[in-house]
């Protein structure tokens, strides 16, 4: 099952290629005419098109930066001459430890948040729950930013609102710079994961074997956390690697919002300028991880659900 799984990721990672590249052939705009400058003569400009291989026909484009794929290679960024692969290294970092941080929080918050709302269905809690959800779904991760930025960075002056330390320089420095964007990201990924598990663990406990551990005197404690989420895991978990998707792009707001130097930051410098080797190998970069993620939750079913196992 995992090597069928693994071969399925190749089509898609080659469909998200193809289709990157085609929007970008027909995106208006020349690099070319954005690195000569203003005051770069036509002559001048074509020259650098021929330089940098813009002048090929879109298929012979495509089949070189496929082939550069398939060996390892993403190509030069168009500005800084800089291998893609190398650029997109450099800056990994800051994103995945952004990520990692945000997903921590928002399972620990969402989760407790859900099976509190299920266990008292139509109570203030179920009620405050559901619009602290709504308003996860409402207000855009910018506007959260610039509130949570602030209110803790510049009001109170606790959390600094700006950069990224690598955790090598302390783990609380690093979490002094990760806290606020953790928290403007993670605010509409609790209100999914909230949602959902309130919904799931609503249809796990009204299911027979919860009544019957009721009556044999199981502890709320344990039938909330032992019997009815153990067997809501799947849908949740299902719901968490969907959720990655919005993480990939709530990251390219949130790092500019905070000057945080990832992958997101690196992805609007790139569109700004017109690189499109970087462009491309970037959001190809996004697609893979995005697609690892969902076949690890897929895997993850195997331990959750003994049923998909045996089957």
């Amino acid at each position: 099952m995992i090597i069928g799984r693994l071969l399925s990721t190749i089509p898609v990672l080659a469909s998200v290629g193809v289709l990157v590249f085609s929007l970008l052939y027909l995106t208006p705009g020349d690099p070319a005419v954005v690195i000569a400058g203003d005051n770069a003569s036509p002559q001048e400009v074509e020259e650098l098109r021929q330089s940098l291989g813009l002048d090929q026909p879109y298929f012979v484009r495509l089949v070189t930066w496929g082939g550069g794929i398939l060996q390892g290679d993403l190509g030069l960024s168009i500005i800084t001459r800089q291998p893609v692969l190398d650029t997109i290294a450099e800056r990994v970092a800051p994103t995945v430890s952004l990520m990692l941080v945000t997903l921590l929080i928002s399972v620990a918050v969402a989760i407790p948040l859900g099976v509190a709302a299920a266990s008292r269905p139509r109570s203030w809690i179920d009620r405050v729950v559901l619009g602290a959800t709504v308003l996860g779904f409402s207000v855009p991760v910018f506007v959260v930013g610039y509130i949570v930025a602030y209110m803790f960075g510049l009001y109170l002056s606790w959390l600094p609102v700006q950069g990224y330390r690598p955790i090598s320089d302390g783990v609380w420095q690093f979490l002094q710079h990760m806290i606020l964007p953790a928290i403007a990201l993670s605010f509409p990924y609790i209100a999914l994961i909230a949602r959902m598990t309130r919904a799931t663990m609503l249809e796990v406990l009204s299911q027979d074997y919860i009544r019957t551990a009721r009556a044999k005197g199981v502890s709320r404690s344990a039938e909330l956390y032992q019997h009815a989420l153990g067997n809501a895991a799947v849908p949740i978990v299902t719901v968490v690697g969907l959720g990655v998707a919005s993480l990939l792009g709530g990251a390219v707001v949130t790092e500019s919002v905070f000057a945080i130097p990832g992958l997101g930051r690196l992805t609007i410098e790139a569109i700004l300028r017109r690189d499109y080797p970087l462009i491309q190998g970037v959001v190809l970069f996004f697609a893979m991880i995005y697609v690892l993620i969902n076949l690890i939750i897929d895997l993850s079913y195997t331990i959750l659900d003994p049923r998909i196992r045996k089957g």
